[in-house]
């Protein structure tokens, strides 16, 4: 594993976008199948290692331009309501620390929002790993340079809320931070965030992409010292859309007028956390998974576990969902079983189940 570089970069975005605190390295690749054996078999984590990433099918690339075409203006109009929300708090500025790669787009929108309103915004991106924590590096770096009261957390979406547990994990000591840490996200389905646009489980566009809309970055990677790793995907540079992904939903979202701020109340949260906590208790008792980790719930994550992952099975509540299209066309092209669920899936669309290749799973 041999570091390139520690100086924070900014990908393929704009300088003024994000500055990325992390170490780009260079390691080998890691099959899907040889990954998933290892993670299973508890002799590597997850994040030791990393997959190839491959440029899009032209299908996948059609799919997403046909996501973007009809999920901009919602996710404008989500990103618009989010910063009006926070605009409401009153503060003097913020410091949004997007986790990466998910949560690196909605923290580039959220930043050009406040800012157009007056209100002076920074972005960092940064790496949480579930079962490893924060990089503490990164975050303290921040805090010294801006204070922790600033603070806002970004990520794209929830899952099963493991990122926004592991999250919890790792700041729940720190006397620096409110208890309820200040986590933002587009779609909360399982209410695990501080302030969400809403619950729904839709076709977020960048939801279905990795690093060509993410700043031709890999997900990160752990390391022994110094800020959490990733891979700079330069192979991927002519399929690149971060830019134009960006401009498409800043333009939507300046269209806005008069926009509502989002609202995430307790009780909102607790009714997603029931409701997504029964389903996935379901899921698991009928097709006995003793592993949560191998539920993957969501339109995204079941997408990118298809991408990176061996899935055994793909769930959605309707194969004629529109918004299913392209997971159902990744699903056929890796040979997995597509099935109707047979129970309601709650909140979400579709679920992907991963395959069981280890016994200490």
């Amino acid at each position: 594993m041999l570091p390139i570089s520690t100086e924070p970069f900014s990908g393929s975005y704009a300088p003024e976008d994000v500055r990325f605190l992390l170490q780009p390295l260079s390691i080998e690749v890691t099959s899907n199948a040889e990954k998933e054996q290892l993670i299973q078999s508890g002799k590597r984590h997850y994040s030791e290692m990393i997959g190839a990433e491959h440029a899009p099918s032209p299908v996948h690339q059609a799919l997403f331009e046909q996501a973007l075409a009809q999920g901009a203006a919602r996710m404008g109009s989500d990103v618009a309501a989010l910063a009006n929300a926070l605009a409401l708090l009153s503060r003097p500025s913020y410091t949004l620390v997007s986790f990466v790669r998910a949560g690196a787009p909605l923290g580039v929108l959220l930043r050009r929002a406040l800012t157009e309103r007056g209100i002076e915004a920074c972005h960092y991106g940064i790496s949480i790993i579930r079962d490893r924590g924060i990089d503490r590096q990164a975050l303290e770096e921040i805090i010294a340079r801006h204070g922790s009261e600033s603070i806002i957390f970004v990520d794209g979406w929830t899952g099963k809320g493991a990122i926004s547990r592991e999250l919890q994990r790792s700041l729940a000591d720190d006397p620096r931070f409110p208890q309820l840490l200040p986590l933002v996200t587009l779609t909360d389905p399982c209410g695990h965030a501080w302030l969400a646009a809403g619950g729904d489980d839709w076709l977020i566009p960048s939801g279905i992409m990795g690093a060509t809309v993410s700043g031709l970055i890999s997900r990160t990677i752990l390391t022994t010292e110094g800020y959490h790793g990733c891979m700079l995907w330069h192979h991927l540079q002519a399929h690149d859309v971060s830019r134009l992904f960006i401009d498409t939903i800043d333009r939507e979202r300046q269209r806005l007028a008069g926009t509502a701020p989002a609202v995430w109340t307790e009780a909102m949260r607790t009714h997603h956390q029931q409701w997504a906590g029964a389903v996935i208790d379901r899921i698991r008792a009928e097709y006995r998974i003793d592993n949560l980790n191998l539920i993957k719930p969501g339109i995204a994550e079941a997408t990118r576990a298809v991408l990176r992952r061996m899935p055994e099975r793909i769930l959605v509540s309707r194969p004629e969902d529109p918004d299913v299209q392209l997971l159902i066309h990744l699903g056929q092209q890796n040979g997995v079983r597509i099935e109707t669920a047979t129970g309601d899936l709650g909140p979400y669309r579709a679920i992907t189940l991963i395959k069981k290749v280890h016994e200490s799973s």
